[in-house]
């Protein structure tokens, strides 16, 4: 299966309200965009057009978003996730399932193409790896963790991938660590906050 020069984008979402918002941000920014609106129809869609990376709605009818991942991942598509769910538990669950990024819903209009855009960069990390035939679990590992930490930082001071990725590489260079290693900090400080952000809130 060839890949165009123009990345494509899968999306995969039982709600055609968000098809048609994410699709026409995408295709506004110079993508191209294909739609599926259950898990089957993306499998489907997957075995004809290879997609530089599936958009995947967590909580669908039918085939749920997490087991379309599963599948994706045991083929070797690149996927991110969509979800309604709270912050941490996203970002738990993109990191468990292997997922190159994240949008969170609601979500501002401004912050889809930065997300994708974020999420296609570590996909074609990965895929350039593969293509290597290098079998680098951290480098892949690290690849993610990255993404994920920008897309934090995007969402907390509202601004674009560039200034946040800058900023986490200058931390990184002061404190003379490993870009990966504060990703990966502040990842955990993330999922720990909250943990005691529940405790707090039952304890009130």
């Amino acid at each position: 299966m060839k890949r165009n020069t123009k990345p494509l984008i899968l999306i995969v979402d039982d709600d055609p309200l968000i098809l048609s918002l994410l699709g026409n941000c995408l295709r506004m920014a110079g993508y191209e965009v294909a739609q599926a609106q259950s898990g089957e129809a993306a499998l489907d869609y997957v075995a004809e057009r290879l997609p530089d990376l599936v958009s995947i709605d967590v909580e669908m009818g039918g085939m749920s978003g997490l087991e379309l991942a599963q599948r994706l991942k045991s083929r070797s598509v690149a996927f991110m996730f969509v979800s309604a769910h709270a912050q941490e538990e996203i970002v738990a669950r993109a990191k468990e399932h292997g997922a190159v990024g994240y949008l969170l819903k609601p979500f501002e209009v401004n912050q889809v193409v930065p997300a994708y855009a974020t999420a296609l960069e570590v996909a074609g990390e990965l895929r350039r790896l593969r293509e290597n035939g290098e079998n680098l679990t951290a480098a892949l590992n690290a690849g993610r963790e990255t993404s994920m930490a920008v897309g934090l930082l995007m969402r907390a001071y509202q601004t674009n991938r560039i200034v946040a990725f800058d900023a986490l590489r200058e931390y990184a260079r002061a404190n003379r660590r490993k870009i990966n290693d504060v990703a990966a900090a502040m990842l955990d400080a993330e999922e720990l906050f909250n943990d005691f952000e529940l405790i707090i809130s039952k304890n009130r």
